[in-house]
């Protein structure tokens, strides 16, 4: 009997569970036969749950980052990438938000990249970030991002095809890396929610993380006086909590069962980040509940305006504080938003994924020439070095 090909999946880093990882289980459960690779693993942080797998890392697990600590070893990671060993492989699938998208597969090797995001720090966010570092440290921030960016464009060419999970990140894979995509939403689980009886909260469930503009829901959310919930963790925390006011409350990190019941009873979502995707928004929707969102990003293509929420047009808290006086989340239908929902299932995530796969292994690593070429130009290490 003829065997199949051999698989390698690879994830950016492996130390809780969010969205990314989320779409990684549904990829692993996709292939469960295959191997999975990641720059670092917590088998206690994601909750067991590759904990059956053959999980490879590379040389930074022995630093012993953890989801607090693990950004400051960003400079490493490209190196990390590159240096796995992936020799052996038919098929590498990677999904990438960051720098797993730069493994060096075998020549004859077909890689298959599932994009999350191009590395926001060095893109879409990079103004931003330097922003918050003070001269001296944004000059050497700049130089190591404007690195980043050289290694990351290098990376994108080794890639035979790529998947944006959205169209915003089909347009930067084409705008950043120069690189065609195909978009297949990602995996959602809706059969974890359910419509039920609606409270008085709205509900913030998100990283807190400065970029995802949680500070615009807290302000718009005191000035109305109206309750809200932010459900998670992350180093805004702090800032964001001196921010809130006496109808603003904070639950921290949640298991998935609680965070269920949390969206069964919001009186709706708030989402105030530019999402790539945004699953809470489609998970909202699966509990039958409406979102109320900036008007940018994947979220425009996963919420129906008037049906299953509203759109607010500018990141500040006054556009949304206006947002919410207008909206009628007691008079959405839920059944419309759990139909809507249904768009998103593991099912179509998978079958999606499948057809690209199929396609780029009949065509053959098309790219093979110039992938050899590339390994001279490698900025990260000198295993690959001309």
């Amino acid at each position: 009997m003829a065997q199949g090909p051999r698989v390698a999946l690879v994830h950016d880093f492996l130390l809780t569970v969010r969205g990314g990882e989320r779409v990684f289980l549904a990829l692993c459960d996709q292939f469960p036969d295959a191997d999975v690779f990641t720059a670092v693993y917590d088998e206690e942080g994601t909750e067991g749950r590759f904990a059956h797998r053959n999980v490879h890392t590379s040389f930074v697990q022995r630093l012993h980052p953890s989801a607090r600590t693990f950004r400051r070893y960003l400079p490493l990671y490209p190196y990390a990438m590159e240096a796995l060993d992936l020799s052996g492989y038919d098929l590498v699938l990677t999904s990438s938000s960051a720098w797993s998208h730069g493994v060096i597969p075998d020549e004859d090797a077909v890689h298959v990249c599932y994009c999350h995001n191009p590395f926001r720090y060095a893109w879409n966010a990079r103004e931003q970030t330097l922003r918050r570092h003070g001269p001296a440290a944004r000059a050497a921030l700049g130089l190591v991002l404007q690195r980043w960016r050289q290694w990351d464009w290098i990376a994108a060419q080794r890639v035979d095809r790529y998947i944006a999970n959205s169209e915003t990140t089909r347009r930067r894979i084409a705008r950043y890396f120069t690189r065609d995509a195909d978009v297949v939403y990602p995996a959602v689980e809706v059969e974890r929610f359910s419509p039920g009886a609606v409270g008085e909260e709205y509900v913030v469930l998100s990283e807190l993380m400065p970029h995802k503009r949680i500070d615009v829901a807290v302000r718009a959310f005191n000035s109305l006086g109206l309750p809200l919930l932010i459900v998670g963790e992350g180093p805004d925390a702090r800032r964001l909590q001196r921010l809130a006011g006496p109808t603003v409350r904070f639950a921290g990190r949640v298991d998935d069962a609680e965070a269920a019941e949390i969206l069964r009873r919001a009186r709706a979502l708030v989402v105030t980040a530019t999402e790539e995707f945004g699953i809470a928004a489609v998970e909202a929707q699966a509990a039958g509940r409406p979102v109320i969102a900036l008007d940018e990003g994947g979220v425009t293509e996963t919420v129906v305006e008037g049906e299953t929420g509203w759109f607010f047009e500018d990141p500040d808290p006054e556009a949304l504080a206006a947002a919410v006086r207008a909206a009628d989340p007691l008079g959405v239908d839920p059944q419309d938003c759990v139909a809507n929902a249904m768009r998103f299932t593991r099912g179509a995530f998978q079958s999606g994924v499948q057809d690209v796969v199929d396609e780029a292994l009949a065509a053959g690593p098309g790219r093979r020439d110039r992938r050899r070429a590339l390994r001279g130009l490698s900025l990260a290490g000198p295993r690959h070095a001309a």
